[in-house]
């Protein structure tokens, strides 16, 4: 939760997301959410771009619906929030939380799965690219 992404090699812990996000969705009388690999892959591969083009931005490849669709992953609903600049995965949380539309994204109803990556990119102006892809794949 507190180690620093801006240290080469430094890895996330998925599971310490995982449990902080479903203790928030908890604590509004929502439901839990797991690590999904898929959504993993996909959300490091979103860091990654962003990370590659030193830009923040949801579209950098392509919209969040495109690249679940190019992935093969069958979300009925998904979200997505991004950031840059934060180095560790509490303060990341704490952005996102304290701004409405991504707090309403970790808050989104029927989510049950969770992908979370950050890629470090020494030579870029924010050095950690974050990306956070809520969904699911239950039918509506």
């Amino acid at each position: 939760m507190y180690a620093d992404m801006a240290v080469p090699g430094t890895k996330l812990d998925a599971q310490a997301a995982a449990i902080m996000i479903s203790q928030y969705r908890q604590n509004n009388a929502l439901g839990t959410v797991v690590i999904d690999p898929d959504l993993m892959r996909l959300a490091e591969s979103q860091s990654n771009a962003m990370a590659a083009a030193n830009k923040m931005d949801h579209d950098v490849r392509a919209p969040l619906a495109k690249r679940l669709a190019a992935g093969g992953y069958p979300a009925t609903v998904a979200v997505e929030n991004i950031s840059a600049g934060y180095h560790t995965l509490a303060e990341a949380f704490s952005g996102w939380r304290d701004s409405p539309p991504h707090r309403a994204n970790m808050l989104k109803g029927g989510v049950t799965k969770l992908g979370i990556a950050a890629s470090y990119a020494p030579g870029t102006k924010y050095k950690v690219f974050w990306t956070m892809i809520l969904a699911s794949t239950d039918p509506r």
